[in-house]
């Protein structure tokens, strides 16, 4: 026990220990009221606040299974350790991460979201949500952003005279991408005003969906929840989903039609969804990582992500087009 940093915390926690291992860059922990896990805090214990009043809204309906936090035995949300290191613990889940390989999974992620976005609309506002944490950027500012990020991006790549491998596929891919970037912030301005926040999880994928077989899916770490429009996490999801399938449309509309079963989409909210798909997103986090590291020596992954993002651009361009030419898929 004493080789795993931040143990000794467990012992201000009303639990016995059975056994403990390495996993998710934290402590799981298997005691007598079930799994548990371990985690050092990095933020503001308002922040943990916040999370913590939201957990326990979301637990308490059925069918959310979330990792929802567990206090010492004096009454304290975080325990401090004797290096002055603050830990959280939460209750875990033994099943396996939905699986992107299979539509099933996917699926039934898609379902997961919907169910807890739909309960998430009916938690009523705290004082908690007023804090800077729990703001969202606005998609029209981050778009405009990276929007001048690619301009400034473009200009430096001119300059280069022996251009990489990189570069040589960026100047010949960067049109096509930066037109659909502008194009997308161009729509959102116009979208922006109407657009509805709701709370978020905010980090929506394959590794915080816990599947345990068909008894349950838990739904987990909500660093990063906030109030934004709702229909971000699901594009998260899907975009994640979809390039591993080769932005296959009926997988697409499929994610797309199960989710409105569940939790009707507006048509303000279709638009947004389609604007998000439109703005070239992974193509710009390519750019922004090159532009912000050692330019000298670009490592060889990147340029397979660059190339694989320009050998899927006409598979996403046909999901764009479905979007755009179906506002009424569902």
């Amino acid at each position: 026990m004493g080789e795993l940093r931040g143990t000794e915390c467990l012992n201000q926690y009303d639990l016995e220990v059975i056994s403990l291992k390495r996993g998710r860059g934290a402590v799981i922990c298997e005691t007598n009221q079930g799994l548990m896990l371990l985690k050092e805090c990095m933020v503001s214990e308002n922040r943990i606040q916040f999370e913590e009043e939201l957990l326990s809204c979301l637990k308490s309906y059925d069918g959310i299974y979330v990792d929802d936090y567990r206090r010492t035995s004096q009454g304290e949300l975080l325990a401090l350790a004797a290096d002055g290191s603050r830990y959280l613990l939460k209750r875990w889940y033994g099943g396996n991460e939905c699986d992107m390989r299979s539509s099933s999974d996917i699926l039934a992620g898609v379902r997961q979201l919907a169910a807890l976005h739909r309960r998430m609309r009916t938690i009523p506002p705290s004082p908690l949500w007023e804090q800077k944490s729990v703001e969202a950027v606005p998609a029209l500012r981050s778009f405009e952003k990276h929007n001048r990020e690619f301009r400034r991006i473009r200009s430096y790549v001119k300059r280069c005279r022996n251009k990489s491998d990189f570069e040589l596929l960026l100047t010949s891919s960067f049109e096509t991408f930066y037109r659909q970037a502008l194009l997308a912030a161009e729509q959102m301005s116009a979208l922006a005003p109407d657009t509805e926040v709701y709370l978020c999880h905010g980090d929506y994928n394959n590794h915080h969906i816990l599947m345990e077989g068909n008894r349950r899916i838990a739904v987990t770490e909500f660093g990063k929840a906030h109030l934004d429009v709702q229909i971000w996490d699901l594009y998260h999801f899907m975009r994640k989903a979809l390039e591993k399938h080769n932005w296959n449309v009926r997988l697409g509309r499929d994610m797309l039609e199960t989710y409105h079963k569940i939790l009707p989409v507006s048509q303000t909210e279709r638009q947004y969804l389609y604007l998000l798909f439109l703005y070239p997103e992974k193509y710009w986090k390519q750019l922004n990582y090159y532009y912000n590291s050692n330019k000298a020596w670009i490592p060889e992954r990147n340029v397979e992500k660059m190339r694989i993002l320009i050998k899927q651009q006409e598979s996403r361009d046909q999901f764009i087009q479905f979007l755009q030419l179906n506002s009424s898929f569902f």
